[in-house]
């Protein structure tokens, strides 16, 4: 039997089977549903959405494979390129699903400088290659 740690007399523990450890939770759900008053954690859903962004994850170095055999020469740059479009995607997708909701003004300056700095660091590094790709002098 686990021996829970002594608690001080001004320590408030709130633990819900929402933000218990996932241990615990998985020991204590009965049939795969966790319920804690009228809030449920949905076991099966959750192991999928963990399941598709796996799968996700590895087709994006699968895609990303395909495309970079395709950049021939200017292969250097599509590694850039890759991580530059995956945070510029997940964070416009973020944007579109109001993940940010809530978040300070400086945090929403920050989110679109940034953005701004890859956008335009892919510029540059499009352009360099354009370079690279035009004969000297033309």
């Amino acid at each position: 039997m686990r021996q829970e740690p002594p608690q001080r007399e001004d320590e408030t523990i709130i633990e819900t089977a929402i933000d218990a450890p996932s241990e615990e939770v998985v020991t204590h759900a009965p049939g795969g549903q966790v319920s804690c008053g009228d809030q449920r954690v949905p076991l099966v859903s959750n192991f999928f959405f963990s399941a598709l962004a796996g799968t996700t994850w590895y087709f994006q170095f699968f895609f990303y494979t395909m495309g970079a055999t395709q950049m021939g020469k200017y292969d250097f740059a599509s590694w850039t390129l890759h991580m530059a479009s995956i945070i510029i995607f997940s964070t416009l997708w973020g944007v579109a699903l109001h993940e940010w909701k809530g978040s300070s003004k400086r945090t929403h300056v920050l989110i679109t400088i940034g953005l701004g700095v890859l956008v335009l660091s892919t510029m540059i590094v499009g352009y360099g290659n354009y370079l690279k790709a035009t004969p000297a002098g033309q």
